[in-house]
């Protein structure tokens, strides 16, 4: 899938985030003109796409505010659109459940208005979530698997998941859910547990802190890494027909073991007298396994995920060792 897109027009919600940038730089690779929309801040969050800033136009939005979303689109004239936008951290759901709906979940609807008005003919990709799952009833998951969210972003993200399914049967639209498992790299927020371990770990071998203090160790997910999953975004978007698509490596790893692994990674080999397990951290209610199948984006899509957790802690480690030194100039 290495042919150019000269001059094709994308409209990426969400843009600043983690799988944002890496979505802007690929489409930017491919010869796409990109829009990103964002939110209007006093202290604008670009340091991921600092780089990319000349080269993408950046348009105010809401996806709190249908008139805004609009005029985005008015401007834009999008072939693609993809909503990577929400209130993305699972454990503030619980503590904002009323903002986790109306942005993770009736945001979609209203991004779906606007493109059923402005821009019908456009290509429409929503971050679904293997939060959906939650509780779950078979491993691995795959399209078929019954959903049980554990989360108020689960339950928003299950809403948004089948409104994009109407949109698509009841008026015609192309528009496709990637359920996308865990997906991390060095530019994931220091909230998320991944990036929490990474820099904890960094900060510890550096002698900058004493302690890592996480929620429950045990919970098992399956990790990958966030460049080769907005790939398969991009790739949902070329499919000849709408569809809804999972993404995952297949392989499922404890929070333990991702601890374990970046302490190791720094030649700390007895971790736990440097981890605390902190009451603070845990959930009302956990989600304890997520384990993908993405089968059907392999035989469709021709897409697979090559980095695995190992590979992946030692990138995020390093990363933020670099950053900690003050040698890094940019997440890799």
């Amino acid at each position: 899938m290495g042919t150019s897109f000269e001059g094709r027009r994308a409209l990426v919600t969400g843009i600043t985030g983690q799988d944002g940038s890496y979505l802007a730089e690929q489409l930017l690779e491919r010869g796409y003109r990109v829009y990103g929309l964002v939110r209007r801040l006093s202290t604008p969050n670009t340091q991921n796409i600092a780089h990319l800033l000349d080269r993408v136009v950046l348009l105010d939005g809401d996806l709190h505010d249908a008139a805004s979303l609009d005029t985005a689109l008015r401007a834009s004239e999008p072939e693609e659109i993809y909503n990577l936008a929400a209130q993305s951290f699972v454990g503030v759901s619980f503590n904002q459940p009323v903002v986790t709906g109306e942005v993770t979940g009736l945001g979609v609807v209203r991004l779906l208005e606007a493109m059923r008005a402005r821009a019908d003919k456009a290509r429409f990709y929503q971050a679904a979530s293997s939060e959906m799952f939650g509780k779950v009833k078979r491993s691995p998951q795959d399209e078929t698997t019954e959903f049980h969210p554990r989360s108020p972003y689960g339950v928003a993200k299950t809403y948004a998941y089948w409104a994009c399914v109407n949109y698509r049967e009841s008026y015609g639209l192309f528009v496709s859910n990637g359920i996308l498992f865990n997906h991390e790299s060095p530019r994931r927020g220091r909230e998320f547990v991944t990036r929490k371990i990474s820099d904890g770990v960094a900060r510890i071998k550096l002698g900058l802190a004493s302690k890592l203090k996480l929620g429950t160790l045990t919970t098992h997910r399956d990790w990958g890494y966030a460049p080769e999953y907005v790939d398969l975004m991009w790739r949902i978007l070329q499919a000849p027909v709408p569809s809804d698509f999972v993404g995952a490596t297949g392989e499922m790893h404890s929070v333990e073991e991702f601890v374990e692994l970046a302490f190791r990674h720094v030649g700390i080999e007895d971790w736990r007298p440097y981890v605390e397990e902190d009451p603070r951290f845990k959930r009302p209610a956990e989600v304890d396994l997520l384990c993908g199948d993405a089968k059907k984006a392999k035989l469709e899509l021709g897409w697979e995920a090559k980095v695995k957790v190992p590979e992946l802690v030692k990138l995020m480690v390093d990363n933020d060792l670099a950053l900690l030194r003050g040698s890094a100039p940019r997440a890799a």
